[in-house]
């Protein structure tokens, strides 16, 4: 039944539940990029690979990556509760299975599973990573510490659906979105009490799933809205957030984003039901690097490291491959 549920669920992103292409207005928060996105014909290949495979049939369904400075990734297997260790000669090692809720996740808002979702890696090696049961006991901000067991540091609202997971250094606060309620919120370091950062309308749902990947970048955080397909940028303004600016729309299916270079001008992002991995440029076009045709199914979460690409597949509907596919970003 939770694998049924699951497949409904992202079916329903697969068929652009709800999906907006212009937010809507609000003239005292809200500034929009001057061209809306749309996706263009795709550029010379982009040489790439499928570096693992993971197992279906244990509920490995990758859906966020983080990486180490070796190239091991760090990646949160959704259905399976699980974080784990991806290799770079593509191994899969699994370091921590967090405790299924009494009724197996069924109260967890949206999805009706419990899931694992966002995850950072700190400089000292340390994994922070999200998880939502539905369950106040368990649902929040976890800590894993290497050789030990996952702690949890921050709880998070049970009614809500912690997704995206952001680490602003200097600031020593975390950023996570949350999927149903609409809402960025901050944590510190050290854990302890999470306060809603942002609510703006911005963020909200509008039938299934809101606020979802997000980056903290250039004393900014972004986000992306899945409902909306909308990539936004909100700045930090001495810790509070300023006025949102959609920076690109029409990406339909828009889950994680990461950002290659140096500036903010190409963002990354994986296009869920749609399985493409786009680049956003800073008119707010994107220009398609990856598709089924490099292995894509259903591509959850994204990171860059040089100009190596990592793309997480968790073949939510397609039921086929969940895999890490690693690609070369062209030069510019």
């Amino acid at each position: 039944m939770r694998n049924r549920t699951l497949t409904l669920s992202v079916a329903a992103v697969a068929a652009g539940i709800g999906l907006v292409t212009v937010p809507p207005s609000n003239a005292a928060t809200t500034t929009t990029a001057s061209s809306p996105s749309t996706v263009r014909a795709r550029p010379p290949a982009v040489p790439s690979r499928i570096a693992a495979h993971f197992d279906l049939a244990t509920g490995q369904l990758p859906e966020n990556i983080a990486l180490d400075p070796d190239g091991t990734a760090y990646v949160t297997f959704a259905t399976a509760r699980q974080v784990a260790a991806i290799s770079p000669a593509g191994a899969t090692r699994i370091l921590a299975t967090l405790p299924a809720p009494a009724d197996g996740g069924a109260d967890t808002p949206a999805l009706g599973f419990a899931l694992t979702t966002g995850i950072v890696r700190t400089t000292d090696g340390t994994l922070y990573f999200l998880y939502a049961s539905g369950d106040a006991a368990t649902t929040g901000l976890y800590r894993l510490r290497p050789g030990q067991e996952p702690r949890r540091i921050a709880a998070l609202p049970a009614n809500g659906l912690p997704n995206g997971l952001a680490y602003d250094e200097p600031a020593k606060t975390f950023y996570l979105t949350d999927s149903v309620l609409g809402t960025i919120s901050a944590i510190p370091l050290n854990g302890g009490h999470a306060r809603v950062w942002s609510s703006a309308p911005e963020l909200a749902a509008t039938e299934f799933l809101g606020a979802n990947g997000i980056k903290v970048r250039h004393n900014a955080v972004w986000a992306t809205n899945l409902d909306r397909g909308t990539l936004l940028r909100i700045p930090l303004q001495h810790g509070r957030p300023g006025p949102v600016r959609v920076k690109a729309t029409k990406l339909t299916g828009i889950d994680d984003i990461a950002f290659a270079g140096t500036g903010d001008d190409q963002v990354i992002a994986t296009l869920n039901a749609p399985n493409k991995v786009v680049r956003i440029e800073a008119d707010g076009h994107a220009k398609t690097l990856l598709t089924t045709a490099d292995g894509l199914q259903n591509p959850t979460s994204v990171a860059v490291r040089g100009r190596t690409l990592y793309v997480l597949s968790a073949a939510y509907t397609t039921a086929t491959d969940p895999n890490l596919v690693l690609a070369t970003l062209p030069r510019r």
